[in-house]
């Protein structure tokens, strides 16, 4: 991942609604949630979900999928996972045993 890319994908999480989204998503895993669903929710208007839908996934950190009348979307967790590694890739100087505890706590949720 480059700067631009991080800087997209983080704009796109630093507001309410959308951080609530992408954690919402995160949560749902690959089956992910549609549209209406995901507005239901969180109580947020279709209208209001979808231009919120629109700015995660040109940030490039949701995917959707068209299924009949639904659009399914999901958290891109390589995404994920590109924008973490690129946040901490230079972790402490090289100190690994600094970056141990970061290291500790994510791996849990998985």
């Amino acid at each position: 991942m480059d700067s631009e890319s991080a800087i997209s994908a983080l704009g796109a999480l630093a507001q309410g609604t959308r951080l609530d989204v992408f954690r919402l998503l995160v949560k749902y895993g690959p089956d992910g949630l549609a549209a209406g669903e995901i507005a239901r929710q969180l109580d947020v208007p279709q209208n209001t979900m979808s231009a919120h839908l629109g700015i995660l996934a040109r940030a490039g950190i949701v995917r959707s999928e068209r299924h009949s009348r639904s659009i399914i979307y999901r958290a891109d967790l390589d995404a994920l996972r590109s924008l973490t590694l690129f946040l901490v890739k230079d972790c402490c100087g090289g100190r690994a045993e600094l970056c141990a505890p970061l290291v500790a706590e994510l791996v849990p949720c998985c």
